[in-house]
């Protein structure tokens, strides 16, 4: 979902500007950045790049409702998320450099489209962790499959109910005929993000920073 600062007051476009780089620098205060792994950054790095292809790629015919793969589920898993937050952060600041959003409503997009996403992955992680047995296939399919889906669906939700409150759409055209759509694209996101995670467990495992041997292989050792 791509947002356009037309639609919004003033003050929601500033107030969200200034909220979402409070959070960015919160975030980068939290990664630990000496102990990152010089291979995978730079395989995170390739991913940023995938992704801003996947958000080129959408499609929609109203300013503000734009459908497209997020990537925010696979980001989380690969990077943690608080890197998960400011790539996505990086990602959008790519498609404005070139055009493809509005610069004035980058806090706004990242505040309602990336943030939910990622806290949405995190948090289905950390209850996996906490609540489900430490299996292979869970891990793919609940925080991968499961989260990957609901992550859209969430962003989704929280961007249409941004454009209800600020009278840029009818309620009954947002609920009725975009939300259904978003729907339908997040069983798409839950499979991308399931098979991306599958692979890259199995081929680079280094890769995927959420992603333990010990824990969810029972100590035996991954591939290189």
């Amino acid at each position: 979902m791509d947002l356009s600062a037309s639609l919004f007051a003033g003050w929601a476009v500033w107030l969200s500007a200034g909220l979402s780089l409070a959070a960015l620098v919160f975030a980068a205060l939290r990664v630990k950045w000496r102990e990152l792994d010089p291979a995978a950054l730079n395989a995170w790095m390739g991913a940023c790049v995938l992704d801003l292809a996947m958000w080129l790629l959408r499609g929609g015919l109203q300013p503000g409702l734009s459908f497209h793969l997020l990537g925010a589920a696979l980001f989380t898993l690969l990077m943690g998320p608080w890197l998960a937050m400011l790539a996505l952060a990086v990602v959008q600041l790519a498609l404005a450099a070139a055009g493809h959003a509005d610069w004035r409503a980058l806090g706004l997009s990242w505040l309602l489209t990336a943030l939910p996403a990622v806290a949405v992955a995190g948090g289905m992680l950390e209850l996996a962790r906490r609540r489900l047995p430490a299996n292979f296939f869970i891990y793919v399919f609940v925080n991968g499959f499961l989260a990957g889906g609901a992550s859209l669906l969430a962003s989704a939700l929280c961007g249409v109910l941004a454009l209800g409150a600020a009278g840029a759409y009818p309620w009954d055209a947002l609920l009725e005929e975009a939300l259904p759509y978003y729907f339908l694209l997040s069983w798409s996101e839950a499979f991308t993000t399931g098979l991306l995670l599958a692979v890259l467990i199995v081929y680079r495992p280094r890769w995927v920073a959420t992603f333990e041997d010990s824990r969810y292989l029972g100590g035996k050792p991954g591939a290189n």
